[in-house]
């Protein structure tokens, strides 16, 4: 399990679930709580990054006060670093300034071990990945009737932005350490 001293929460689902969409409503709403927020993002393909559209300027746009995005080929905050795997989260989250932060939020890197919350719209026809991912806490759907019936984590509408919201402010909570366990 990643060891970090910032609460670490990723959004673990399939490409077409709307993980980006759904940041992108709760970074504003967190910042009003007071949160500073940084995401990392993990890419498929090559990116770029700061163009209007794309998921790394929406979230930064959104309220993310640093945003990072990882690829196979580069990750930025700009640096070209080529290499035959994407770099792992640990190195990633290394390169965050935790002094400005209170959570990070992930999108992607469902194969590493963090607290992640799955998300899960039936309709995109993709499997459930509570059953393979010890680490996945909770789940959230859009059709909460299509939970399957092993599922014994919390379930959360993935429609209810108030409930999410509070799940991540909760999360954030329960999971923050005195920094000076750290220094």
């Amino acid at each position: 399990m990643i060891q970090f001293p910032l609460p670490v929460l990723g959004f673990a689902a399939w490409s077409g679930t709307g993980k980006t969409t759904l940041l992108k409503a709760l970074l504003p709403r967190l910042r009003q709580r007071g949160l500073r927020i940084g995401c990392i993002k993990h890419a498929h393909h090559d990116f770029d990054v700061d163009t209007p559209g794309k998921d790394s300027y929406e979230l930064r746009h959104a309220g993310a006060e640093q945003m990072l995005i990882a690829s196979h080929k580069r990750w930025a905050l700009m640096v070209e670093d080529v290499r035959d795997e994407p770099p792992e989260l640990a190195e990633l989250l290394q390169q965050l300034d935790t002094t400005k932060l209170d959570l990070i939020l992930i999108e992607g890197f469902k194969a590493e071990a963090f607290p992640k919350l799955e998300l899960n719209r039936p309709s995109v026809g993709k499997p459930w990945r509570f059953r393979d991912d010890p680490h996945i806490f909770a789940v959230a759907t859009d059709e909460p009737k299509a939970l399957p019936a092993d599922c014994q984590l919390p379930c959360l509408n993935l429609n209810d932005l108030d409930a999410l919201e509070d799940f991540v402010w909760h999360f954030c909570q329960q999971h923050s350490v005195s920094r000076k366990e750290f220094a």
